[in-house]
C-alpha cells in the first residue's frame, strides 16, 4: 500500500468534500448554502485541500453503457517473475493499452488485476488478441465477466465520513 500521509480535516472540510463528491461542479456559494458556511470560507478551505492534495482533481463520470460498453471484464494476470525489470516492462506496456481502465499490482495468487470495459464478447476477444496477449512476461491470464455491478463508487462513504 502507498504510505499514507493523512491531512487533518475538520467536520466542515468533510462536508465540503461530500458536497463536491455529489457534484464536482458545485459553486462555492451553493456548497456554502448546503453546509451553512460562507462562500469565502468554502473557497478558502477548498483551495487549501487542493494545495494539500486532498482534492487531486475534478473528473467527468461517464456511463460506459451509454457509450456502447455494456460489459466489464476483470482480468487477473500472473507474470513469469516479479523481478524489477519484468514489472517495469509489463507496467509500461499496460499504460500504452487503450482498453485497460484500471491496473493494480496485488498480493495473492496473481500479480495484477485489470479492468476492461467492453461492448461484447467479440470485443473482448479482439482486445485479448490485440493487446493482452502481447503484454510482456505474462505466464497466465484469467478473465471474469462482471454479471451485475453492485457498487461503483469513486469516493466510498467511509472516506467521506472518516474523522
Amino acid at each position: 500500500m502507498k504510505e499514507s500521509r493523512a491531512v487533518l480535516l475538520d467536520d466542515a472540510d468533510y462536508r465540503i468534500i461530500s458536497a463536491l463528491s455529489d457534484d464536482a461542479r458545485a459553486s462555492d456559494v451553493s456548497i456554502g448554502e448546503r453546509i451553512n458556511l460562507s462562500s469565502s470560507s468554502v473557497a478558502r478551505r477548498r483551495k487549501s485541500m487542493e494545495e494539500a492534495g486532498v482534492i487531486s482533481g475534478y473528473e467527468v463520470r461517464l456511463d460506459p453503457s451509454r457509450l456502447g460498453f455494456s460489459g466489464v471484464v476483470v482480468v487477473s494476470v500472473e507474470l513469469t517473475s516479479q523481478a524489477e525489470n519484468v514489472l517495469v516492462d509489463f507496467e509500461r506496456e499496460v499504460l500504452k493499452s487503450t482498453a485497460i481502465s484500471y491496473c493494480g499490482f496485488v498480493s495473492g495468487d496473481t500479480d495484477f488485476l485489470l479492468l476492461i470495459h467492453v461492448s461484447s464478447f467479440n470485443d473482448y476477444d479482439a482486445i485479448y488478441r490485440r493487446e493482452l496477449s502481447i503484454l510482456p512476461h505474462v505466464a497466465r491470464i484469467r478473465s471474469s465477466f462482471v454479471l451485475r455491478q453492485v457498487a461503483n463508487r469513486l469516493n466510498p462513504p467511509a472516506i467521506l465520513t472518516r474523522r
